[in-house]
């Protein structure tokens, strides 16, 4: 069940198990259908479909040179329907104005991401393969949106690092559906201050002295710069060390509540996680579990403490 507060995300449609492929197929993907589909409301678009290419088809591949490839039938090389699907892509942009993320169908001519297949004139595929045109240009029109293809969202570094730009994605429209001020775009900074520290720690130093330096840049332009920029820090996945630098952060707020003995395993649990014995979830437990009984306002409001529902277990696995 979803309702009008469900965060909205685009996806290809052969992955919610819709018969759309070329072949008259399906591509379901069960992450997707079976667990983030109790998290987010999918809005289903086939690109081939959606440009009048009916269902069973004729396949399509990239042709020509990787970086400008024109789509064209694998049967009759007369049917040419790269600008369709470019004009597709541009459309979904501007259309799905309320989706929060996009999750793609890997290696597909027109929602691919990368490492599509790009044929040259010999026949051969071009070396790195392409991008799929529907994908360019849902990209190119939507840059901070996050977007990421099924295939990938199987390596559980990955699969948090998106759904955590979908949920400060969906954050900020909310911010922005409500009336962006100044003050907003400070409070939603602050409350990622250790998410952006765990990401990227250099964009993290370089959004903080741009916040403290924008009373003097129109609103509307700051704001835009400001979320273009956290959305290219987010997008850089934290690493083991990075995470163990941000629980040592969060850790030194307790340091003056927490008896020896607790500090001496809060520490010891940190460590372990630094040494890979231990996952994400498991010090994180233990530093929520102690701000719960001391509690501190600033940190409550972190988003890194929960940056997406716990239900998903995306810690689990880091």
């Amino acid at each position: 069940m979803t309702t009008d507060n469900t965060i909205k995300i685009g996806i290809s449609a052969c992955l919610q198990g819709q018969k759309v492929r070329y072949n008259g197929g399906h591509k379901a993907s069960h992450l997707c259908i079976e667990v983030l589909s109790r998290h987010f409301d999918f809005i289903g678009l086939c690109p081939e479909q959606a440009i009048g290419l009916g269902t069973p088809r004729q396949p399509i591949r990239l042709v020509g040179d990787p970086y400008n490839p024109r789509a064209v039938g694998t049967v009759n090389s007369d049917l040419d329907v790269t600008d369709a699907l470019r004009a597709c892509g541009h459309r979904a942009a501007e259309q799905l104005r309320n989706i929060s993320g996009y999750i793609l169908m890997q290696k597909s001519p027109s929602c691919g991401m990368e490492r599509v297949k790009v044929y040259r004139d010999n026949g051969y595929p071009a070396n790195g393969g392409g991008r799929g045109l529907f994908a360019t240009a849902l990209m190119q029109a939507r840059p901070d949106l996050p977007v990421e293809e099924d295939g990938r969202l199987h390596d559980p570094v990955l699969r948090e690092n998106f759904i955590t730009r979908v949920f400060a994605y969906a954050e900020w429209q909310q911010l922005q559906a409500q009336g962006l001020t100044r003050k907003a775009v400070m409070d939603f900074h602050a409350r990622y201050k250790y998410q952006l520290m765990a990401n990227n720690r250099e964009q993290y130093k370089a959004l903080g002295q741009a916040v403290a330096q924008s009373a003097d840049i129109p609103l509307q332009a700051f704001a835009a710069r400001y979320f273009t920029q956290f959305m290219e820090a987010l997008k850089k996945p934290a690493n083991r060390g990075s995470h163990t630098n941000v629980l040592q952060h969060l850790s030194g707020y307790l340091k003056r509540a927490l008896s020896k003995t607790d500090k001496q395993e809060l520490q010891r649990l940190i460590d372990q996680y630094r040494k890979g014995i231990v996952p994400l979830v498991v010090p994180i437990t233990m530093i929520k579990y102690h701000f719960r009984r001391y509690p501190d306002a600033y940190i409550e409001r972190q988003a890194y403490l929960q940056p997406h529902p716990e239900e998903l277990g995306l810690r689990n696995a880091l």
